[in-house]
């Protein structure tokens, strides 16, 4: 019974492990939905902001204006710029976190499967051990009986 018992505990550990990978993909997923969300917001204030642009001109403005409302438009690209390699960024590192959650889960399922082939093979040698004495048993008995 060892093998088994060090088979549980190696299917513990993996179990462990694949927990603790499953949290990293978790919060690793969540980060992107984060940094997508804050990227549709730059986006949205940046429509806004060329619309007042538009707007401006028409009623008519000034240089001054017109160059502030310029510049601040290309801080707005940048930012929407920025925030694309952001998300890049934790695209790439949610893709590695799932390899790992993958990769955690694929050895947990091999512990489980090599625990339950072992518990089978023992199960058979039981049921193999036990036919083995009944059928000593009934011969015995017959043999008593003659």
């Amino acid at each position: 019974m060892p093998k088994s018992s060090a088979l549980d505990t190696l299917i513990e550990i993996a179990q462990r492990e694949t927990d603790d990978a499953a949290k990293r993909l978790g919060a690793a997923l969540k980060a992107v939905e984060e940094a997508e969300a804050k990227l549709q917001m730059l986006l949205g204030y940046r429509d806004d902001y060329a619309n007042r642009f538009e707007q401006a001109q028409m009623a008519g403005i000034t240089p001054m204006a017109h160059r502030n409302f310029v510049a601040f438009v290309d801080k707005l690209d940048n930012a929407i710029n920025g925030q694309r390699e952001v998300i890049k960024h934790a695209e790439y590192k949610s893709g590695i976190e799932k390899t790992a959650w993958q990769a955690s889960e694929r050895k947990r399922l091999s512990y489980r499967t090599l625990n339950e082939r072992a518990a089978a093979e023992a199960l058979r040698i039981e049921n193999k051990r036990d036919q083995k004495a009944m059928d000593e048993h009934a011969a015995r008995q017959a043999h008593f009986k003659r």
